[in-house]
């Protein structure tokens, strides 16, 4: 798994200060596609102590306007201002982002990038981030989500993105390689489905 976790994390710091409640009552949030400037952090999905988050805080403009590209446009913005990256968050979202995935989260939701297994459009095993379930040890894909056309819009970019820069090195990795490397990944999330879903 790649992680963007800190991206959600940034995501969720917002929208709390913004709707004046804790961080943890702020779940669902999603972060599309790749660790850089074209990410999606995206809230159609979210909640704000269980009502839609964007209900809650009922101003689309601020939400396309500030807080998408403030996420986006944080990292650049730190290593600007500061002359180095953000450690210390980063740091933070490793640890949420190990901690979910072995220990569990319930029906809370956590963005990772994986290798697609060609949902929302996504080329197959372009590694992308993507919304997912942690039982505790493994995941589980958010599946048949309604995505509205902005949101689309904003995932194809990112998608864009990701294939250039997987296609720009491309030629340094032995095709059998990459072959196997989604083979098995792909392999070890469906047989952990399988046994979740005996459970």
């Amino acid at each position: 798994m790649s992680m963007t976790r800190l991206d959600q994390n940034r995501t969720q710091y917002m929208l709390a200060e913004k709707a004046g409640c804790k961080i943890p009552e702020v779940d669902r949030v999603v972060v599309w596609g790749n660790h850089s400037s074209t990410q999606y952090p995206d809230i159609t999905h979210a909640r704000i102590k269980g009502e839609s988050a964007r209900k809650v805080i009922n101003d689309e403009k601020w939400i396309r306007e500030v807080m998408i590209p403030k996420v986006q446009q944080r990292g650049a913005e730190v290593i600007k201002a500061r002359g180095a990256s953000s450690a210390a968050s980063a740091a933070a979202a490793v640890v949420d982002h190990m901690r979910d995935y072995w220990h569990g989260v319930g029906d809370r939701w956590c963005s990772v990038g994986i290798p697609s297994d060609g949902t929302y459009g996504i080329d197959e095993g372009l590694w992308y981030s993507v919304p997912v379930m942690c039982p505790g040890g493994h995941y589980r894909r958010i599946l048949n989500l309604p995505i509205e056309e902005f949101s689309a819009s904003m995932m194809e970019k990112s998608r864009k993105e990701l294939v250039e820069e997987r296609d720009a090195v491309r030629h340094l990795i032995p095709k059998e390689f990459g072959e196997k490397l989604y083979t098995t990944k792909k392999n070890a999330a469906t047989s952990a489905g399988k046994k979740a879903a005996s459970k």
